[in-house]
């Protein structure tokens, strides 16, 4: 969705952020190469805006979730290698080989229908080292390591990877334990270009880059670890749609959760959580207009939401207030929220939300 003269609410993308970021984290992977992860619609800014923008910055080895996320961006990256972290199922391997797309395999069974159905093809494999998610268990990394010559007949290995499940907290021994069990697991496994660090990991040091980094959020403005700053590359903004007065002793949107305290004059603005606004930013978040920081009061309901104004002069209808961006930060709305920056910016990839792009890759 573009820009257009009726815009209430703005999701503005800058995609010269997203390249400095992704430079950040290739300058941080030191000799390990750095792909792109665009999974989700680019975290909620757009796929196809950011691969393009990622192409543009050196990128060539992109991550998604889904088939058809792969599927979607690969008329923009037709000389990439994409990978589908999903993997493969048997309806799905036509496609992948249509499309060119290489399944991260999660499985036994998944690495026998690759072995069968495309034959000769690329594929990465993954096991789990603690986050119990998606990869191979130890007892099938047991059995894939015994018959490694039967099991990945026709598989042209060209990725290892398993994935972290604390990167964020630094002083985590769950860092080092997983580290561990991905070296030993490659061990047993035959030579091929090894993975471990998403976003969090680059910032773990040398020891975690292996041969491919696979930053996500840190592209979009996330910060993976406390005290990393990547460049803001997302700014949410909404329009007032009327000012108020209200006296000491009223409430403030629905269930009555706030109680004015002292003649309070209010901004109600065009966004809600039909928008993508996290709802639980009710009485915990805040806005901005023009730096200066306004407290959201009352609930965050479907359409609209409420800031304390009262120390804000000169603000008319029509005034742009952030919601998300340069002064109200991601990591902060995460925290009001009780969230993560991930569901944030997911959340504001549909609704009504107008979405700009700014730069050009």
């Amino acid at each position: 969705m573009g820009q257009s003269e009726y815009d209430v609410a703005r999701l503005t993308v800058r995609l010269g952020a997203i390249q400095e970021n992704y430079r950040t984290c290739a300058r941080l992977a030191g000799h390990a190469a750095a792909a792109g992860v665009v999974k989700a619609d680019g975290y909620g800014l757009g796929a196809l805006q950011s691969t393009r923008a990622l192409l543009a910055a050196g990128c060539d080895t992109f991550f998604v979730a889904r088939l058809e996320e792969g599927i979607a961006i690969r008329p923009v990256a037709p000389k990439s290698r994409i990978f589908v972290l999903d993997g493969a199922r048997a309806e799905s391997v036509p496609a992948l080989v249509a499309h060119n797309l290489t399944p991260v395999l999660n499985s036994l069974d998944e690495i026998a229908l690759w072995s069968a159905g495309a034959r000769g093809r690329d594929a990465a494999i993954h096991f789990d080292t603690g986050l119990s998610r998606l990869g191979l268990p130890p007892s099938e990394l047991a059995i894939l390591a015994a018959e490694t010559g039967q099991r990945l007949a026709g598989i042209n290995l060209v990725l290892v990877m398993s994935h972290l499940a604390c990167a964020e907290d630094p002083a985590s021994p769950m860092n080092r334990e997983q580290l561990s069990r991905f070296r030993a697991g490659l061990a047993q496994l035959p030579p091929a270009p090894a993975s471990f660090a998403s976003s969090g990991g680059i910032f773990l040091g040398e020891d975690y880059a292996f041969d491919m980094v696979r930053p996500g959020i840190a592209l979009y403005g996330g910060n993976p670890q406390a005290g990393k700053a990547m460049a803001v590359a997302a700014r949410l903004t909404g329009r007032v749609l009327q000012l108020r007065r209200v006296d000491k002793g009223e409430s403030v949107g629905y269930g009555a959760t706030f109680r004015v305290e002292r003649p309070m004059r209010l901004a109600t603005v065009a966004l809600g959580y039909a928008d993508g606004l996290l709802r639980a930013l009710g009485n915990r978040g805040a806005g901005a207009i023009g730096g200066r920081k306004a407290p959201i009061v009352g609930r965050v309901s479907m359409d609209l939401m409420t800031l304390d104004v009262t120390d804000i002069p000169a603000l008319a209808p029509g005034a742009e207030i952030e919601l998300l961006g340069d002064t109200i930060l991601l990591d902060d709305v995460a925290a009001a929220a009780g969230t993560a920056a991930y569901e944030v910016l997911t959340r504001l990839g549909g609704g009504r939300v107008a979405r700009v792009y700014e730069g050009t890759p």
